[in-house]
Order: C-alpha cells, then structure tokens, then sequence
C-alpha cells in the first residue's frame, strides 16, 4: 500500500498494482475488497493482474477454461480457486515441468504444444488463460486461437486492453489474440 500512495500523490490517472499471486492469495472476493478499499482512500481507479485478466476472460465469453502456467503446485491450486471464486470452471490448470527461474527460455513453439495438449484432454474447453508474464508465450497467442478456434488471454495483452478501456482508448492491435484486435 504504501507504494499506491506514493502513486496517488502524484495524482496519477489510473494504479495498476502489479503481481497476480500477491493479490489471487487473498481470494477473489478478498481482492476485491482490498482495491475497492484503495479507490476510496485515494480515489484513483485500480486493477490488478488477476481482475483485469478475469475482466478479460469475461469479455471472451469464457466459462470453461483450461490454465496454462509455468507455475505449479500451491500457485496453481491458488490460482484455481481464484478463478473458480471469480464464477469459472477451471478444467485443468496444466503447470509445465520446469524450474521457476528458467520459464523465460521456454521458446513460444513449447508454451504452444504444452497448452494444446491440455486442451486437447478437455472437449468442453472454450478458452484458454496463458498464466504469467514471465514466459515467452506472446506469440503462442495467435498459433493457439487460430489452430484451436478458442479464445485465450494473456496477462500483458489483457492488462494492455484494459488499460485502454479504463482511458476510453479504443486502438485496436494485430497479433497478440482477440482480445486486443476486437476490444471487446
């Protein structure tokens, strides 16, 4: 908090703390509580990673979703909760095998074949959420949409569309997914 109200001093438009598993850990509801709480102290709208990345889920119309991460064990079971307080069912969240500090050399091709084949265990999946920023998965995003007709989120597109929203931008951008070609 004290770092929001160092941002809010400054009389910014918009706070967007950053970091899903800080927040998802005290639950959809807990979160929510705790920006709404925020706003009002410093009257500044705010979203964090994992509102903004439900907020995006909901745009697309998902309710049956397959997580992709390289995240597992106890962030993924936090992160299941989180979207399942949030109102979705949460098919499988598909952790991939590999040290926490080496997510960032898996190559886009190995986050694609990695979520495509959790999806694939699951005929009622109509969306997908790419969990975390730290991976190279950003140009799995259209490989995946286009070979799977799903829909799939992306923390840095989401956060990106969502920011434009809250400024009342509407600039549509190719390349990362729906999401932020149709601005929902």
């Amino acid at each position: 908090e004290d770092v929001v109200a160092e941002l809010a001093k400054l009389e910014v438009d918009l706070i967007h703390p950053e970091g899903a598993p800080p927040f998802m850990f005290q639950g959809f509801e807990g979160e929510r509580k705790l920006i709404e709480s925020w706003v009002e102290r410093y009257g500044i709208p705010m979203m964090t990673s994992g509102q903004v990345q439900v907020e995006a889920l909901r745009a697309l119309h998902m309710k049956n979703i397959v997580v992709s991460a390289y995240t597992n064990g106890e962030t993924n079971a936090m992160v299941t909760a989180y979207l399942e307080e949030a109102g979705f069912n949460v098919l499988e969240n598909a952790g991939i095998e590999v040290p926490f500090e080496q997510a960032g050399n898996l190559s886009h091709q190995q986050v694609y074949s990695h979520t495509k084949a959790a999806v694939l265990r699951h005929d009622d999946c109509d969306g997908i959420l790419l969990f975390g920023s730290g991976w190279r998965s950003l140009d799995a995003i259209e490989l995946l949409e286009q070979d799977l007709e799903l829909p799939v989120v992306h923390p840095v597109p989401a956060r990106v569309w969502s920011v434009q929203r809250r400024l009342q931008i509407n600039e549509p951008v190719d390349g990362f997914g729906r999401l932020l070609a149709e601005m929902p």
